[in-house]
């Protein structure tokens, strides 16, 4: 199945000609994730040819502009194209007062329900779970309401090893075996030893989505050995002083939470426009977390399954 991100835009506040608010797109199986909405999303999506109606769910962080001015105009276009299917929208106190004011007063009734999930920011929450994924909220510290989101795909089934399994079994006692149970007949004697029978299930992928935030040593617990972290890193350590007044993160700061959560691999965003050179940004994360990359427009990173 895949899971697959795609960045839409790295820049922080302010854009350029060259870089975008902050948005992403993250595919698991056939559906799309939409984390952040900056102004010009749904041009970025068009670029990239990802199609906006395939979008299950879309998360907001927090309710500075370049997160979500996006919203209202995407929402209007997926309307304006006939969408039927329900749209689920995560995200803080307040951004479903605003889009009804902006549908109320450019009197846009959707033709499809919009379902707004109100995000308590300052907790690990579960928010959203299917049959492959679950979506769970992690505490930034913002100078509004912060949250990011960490994705995790759910246990995998444990692989049937063909050749090795009695005749008699029916096909509901191999979906248990699948599972993990051992086979027992009514009076509990063991018929088949589910570790004979199988192999060791596929790991379960996961992605870690840290928007604006000071640097945060307390996100540690939520970020152990994710495949996949995305840490804002607006400035270059030289900044840091800066960086924690207007509550935000420096490159090697993102780097070193990355290092001790043991993460496989790391990539920054949200840059600040005076960064025409990214290229400083990237040697001081990887001084200290080489396995680090940018956040560009248009990047994309696979997590490919692994035992």
């Amino acid at each position: 199945m895949e899971f697959e991100l795609r960045i839409l835009g790295s820049s922080s506040a302010t854009p350029s000609t060259n870089r975008h608010h902050t948005a992403q797109v993250l595919t698991i199986g056939n559906q799309h994730h939409l984390i952040d909405c900056g102004e010009g999303t749904q041009m970025q999506l068009m670029l990239y040819r990802i199609k906006h109606q395939r979008i299950c769910n879309i998360y907001i962080s927090h309710l500075h502009g370049d997160h979500y001015f996006g919203l209202a105009g995407l929402i209007s276009t997926m309307h304006l194209q006939g969408r039927q299917t329900p749209l689920h929208l995560f995200g803080p106190p307040g951004l479903s007062e605003i889009l009804s004011l902006q549908f109320k007063y450019s009197g846009t009734n959707l033709n499809f329900k919009l379902v707004f999930h109100e995000l308590d920011t300052t907790v690990y929450k579960k928010i959203f779970e299917d049959k492959s994924v679950t979506v769970h909220t992690i505490p930034m510290e913002h100078r509004v309401p912060c949250c990011g989101f960490l994705f995790r795909e759910k246990p995998k089934p444990r692989p049937l090893i063909k050749e090795k399994l009695p005749d008699f079994l029916r096909p509901p006692q191999l979906v248990r075996l699948k599972w993990g149970e051992d086979i027992r007949d009514e009076a509990g004697n063991l018929l088949v030893r589910n570790t004979d029978v199988t192999l060791a299930p596929k790991r379960s992928r996961s992605y870690a989505y840290c928007s604006d935030s000071r640097y945060k040593p307390a996100l540690l617990p939520y970020l152990q050995h994710v495949d996949l972290l995305y840490h804002e890193a607006t400035f270059t350590h030289d900044l840091h002083e800066r960086a924690a007044y207007t509550f935000h993160s420096t490159a090697r700061q993102a780097a070193e939470l990355a290092a001790a959560a043991q993460v496989r691999q790391l990539i920054i965003g949200h840059f600040s426009v005076r960064y025409k050179d990214l290229s400083p940004l990237l040697e001081e994360a990887r001084e200290v977390f080489p396995a680090t990359e940018l956040a560009t427009e248009g990047s994309i990173f696979s997590v490919m399954e692994r035992d």
